[in-house]
């Protein structure tokens, strides 16, 4: 039916089963990753699930790959990209290879940034593996309770994520495998969301995060694209500053 329809749509479903919890009266998401709440805590000691800083779900000892621990609140006023990968994943492995060297220019750029690595890997072994490539810090693999706080969080539904935080701890970006392949010189960083895109094989997946406009253009030559940007750019920014308004995500 058309209200089923609408359900699945404001609340981004995509794969079932998907548990979302509510807030009752303000009508407002408490927590996407309802399935992992109830695993994690089936005594409901944590009722009523609601989001808790990053600060406070990440607080612990980080590890460097030469064995080094650091405590999380070495995070603090930097930007922070929290990245869900994994070893078996190919596209986790080649987005690890791009994120290498994003990292290492903004670094050199004078930038405050960290990466955090939240592992899906399915042992310790190939977790160290893959981390000995990666310049950043992790989240200790053995620390299984903290990596799944860190997937409900972020209502993590596939990998690899990559979600880029401000210096606060608030989220800038979820699309940030989309932002490091389609910057790759990282001159956009912190990757703002713009209000419209050229649509590209690597973000089309954002079709899939809620409703689009897409607006087909006749050619590239004659000005035609950057006239249809300039048309609905006004439109896409009055949408966004609605919702920013309503404190809801567009």
């Amino acid at each position: 039916s058309l209200l089923q329809l609408k359900l699945w749509n404001k609340y981004r479903v995509s794969n079932i089963p998907s548990l979302i919890f509510i807030d009752a009266i303000s009508g407002k998401v408490v927590c996407r990753n309802g399935l992992l709440v109830i695993r994690d805590d089936p005594e409901g000691l944590e009722f009523p699930w609601g989001p808790k800083p990053f600060s406070e779900v990440v607080a612990g000892p980080l590890l460097r790959n030469n064995g080094q621990t650091l405590d999380s609140s070495a995070l603090e006023g930097s930007h922070v990209g929290v990245y869900f990968s994994a070893h078996w994943c190919p596209p986790c492995r080649s987005l690890t290879r791009v994120l290498v060297e994003s990292y290492r220019k903004i670094k050199e750029a004078g930038q405050k940034f960290e990466i955090l690595f939240v592992s899906a890997d399915r042992s310790e072994d190939s977790f160290k593996q893959y981390f000995s490539e990666m310049p950043w810090v992790a989240v200790p693999y053995a620390d299984e309770a903290r990596r799944s706080r860190l997937n409900r969080l972020y209502g993590i539904q596939g990998i690899p994520t990559l979600i880029v935080l401000d210096a606060k701890g608030e989220v800038i970006t979820r699309q940030g495998r989309v932002e490091v392949l389609n910057d790759v010189e990282c001159r956009e960083f912190p990757w703002h969301p713009k209000p419209v895109l050229e649509l590209t094989d690597s973000n089309a997946v954002q079709l899939n995060e809620g409703p689009c406009l897409v607006l087909f253009v006749d050619s590239e030559d004659d000005g035609e694209s950057e006239a249809a940007k300039q048309l609905i750019q006004p439109i896409a920014e009055k949408i966004i500053a609605k919702y920013k308004a309503k404190e809801e995500e567009a």
